[in-house]
């Protein structure tokens, strides 16, 4: 590879992304890849007063708010990808936890369209590969319950509001020709799917016969 990949895995809470980018870093490091795992939250220099408007934004929801927080979140973005991502080997795949698609389920008011364009505008990075991750809502609302932090959700209190973000979330992917990822049965069959789709990436290295080897 001659420059880094960059795979982002996307999705509503409690879906199982961080187990599955867990299981897709081990199958790509067992092939010898270099792999990279950021998070878009942790790469975050302004995250803190970002989360602060959040919060304003769950207690008296506003178009202009929501689109201030848009716009913060797209600075961020463009910042990682200037500073963070410009940094990492050429020989690497990135696999970042959340990045724009993200806007697609948790914001409200703000079409997705405008959504995308604060980030194209801004120069944000453009995934090689979007991954958008889900289940059915109530698969992943009673895995979220199950953990011990709960959903972690500062916009997302109800089963209704989660069921909502899903379905938005998956339109999304729909409309943008993204890689959806039903992470519902056993994470092998996730992984899999994944592995493969990074595989027929331009510039990777490996090829589908390869991974096949590796599941």
């Amino acid at each position: 590879m001659s420059r880094p990949l960059f795979v982002s895995l996307d999705g509503p809470k409690g879906v199982g992304k961080t187990t599955l980018l867990e299981a897709i870093t081990k199958v790509l490091r067992a092939d010898n890849i270099k792999v990279i795992r950021l998070c878009e939250k942790k790469s975050d220099p302004y995250r803190r007063e970002t989360m602060a408007l959040v919060n304003r934004l769950a207690r008296d929801p506003s178009m202009d708010l929501e689109w201030e927080v848009c716009a913060r979140f797209a600075e961020s973005r463009a910042w990682i990808s200037r500073h963070v991502l410009t940094k990492q080997p050429p020989d690497s795949i990135i696999l970042m936890d959340r990045w724009y698609p993200s806007d697609a389920a948790f914001r409200r008011m703000v079409p997705f369209a405008e959504i995308l364009q604060l980030n194209i505008d801004r120069n944000v990075q453009a995934p090689d590969l979007h991954v958008g991750v889900v289940t059915a809502p109530e698969i992943s609302w009673a895995r979220a319950a199950a953990r011990s932090r709960g959903l972690s959700s500062t916009v997302i209190h109800q089963l209704e509001e989660h069921v909502a973000c899903t379905q938005s979330f998956e339109r999304a992917v729909a409309e943008h020709g993204w890689v959806l990822c039903r992470n519902e049965g056993m994470i092998e069959h996730a992984t899999t799917q994944v592995i493969n789709e990074i595989y027929r990436l331009p510039g990777c290295s490996l090829d589908i016969s390869s991974a096949a080897s590796r599941q």
